[in-house]
């Protein structure tokens, strides 16, 4: 298993990126499936599902596992606090990893998204920070790898 996020890459990079990785899935945990800016348009929804087909890697919406937007709003407001924004952050507050702990990930059951990856390669989960720390991908990661044994490698531009 493999965690990536959205930010440094562009279309290009991002998918030369997973397949240097050998993705063969990836597990979109993002609650807002776009990016703001037109050097992130890729990166929305469509354009990426259309992007991985084409490159051969399946694509998979895991909405149960997005923050809420009261638990982002949490987030950024700490963000505020320390002058740092999403692409800035290096990691996250210790109230939202509680929270998102608690609230999200105590109440899913990971063990089917873990029979549903593919035998073969390697699986990714999708957020938009480029550093895992500063992402819930890292949290589901830990948890994946705390309950399912699963190896977990950050993957970031190269």
């Amino acid at each position: 298993m493999a965690t990536i996020g959205v930010y440094g890459f562009d279309a290009e990079s991002f998918l030369r990126r997973l397949r240097h990785a050998d993705v063969r899935l990836l597990l979109d945990v993002r609650q807002r499936r776009s990016v703001r800016g037109p050097e992130y348009a890729w990166a929305n929804s469509l354009r990426l599902q259309a992007a991985l087909a084409q490159a051969g890697i399946a694509y998979a919406h895991h909405p149960e596992l997005a923050p809420t937007t009261e638990l982002r709003q949490l987030q950024y407001a700490e963000d505020d606090r320390h002058g740092v924004g999403k692409r800035s952050r290096q990691q996250l507050a210790a109230e939202y990893t509680r929270r998102y702990r608690t609230e999200i990930l105590d109440r899913v059951d990971l063990t089917p998204i873990v029979s549903a990856l593919p035998s073969g390669g390697t699986s990714a989960l999708l957020c938009v920070e480029r550093d895992a720390e500063a992402c819930h991908r890292s949290l589901i990661a830990q948890r994946l790898a705390e309950q399912h044994r699963v190896t977990i490698e950050h993957l970031g531009p190269m």
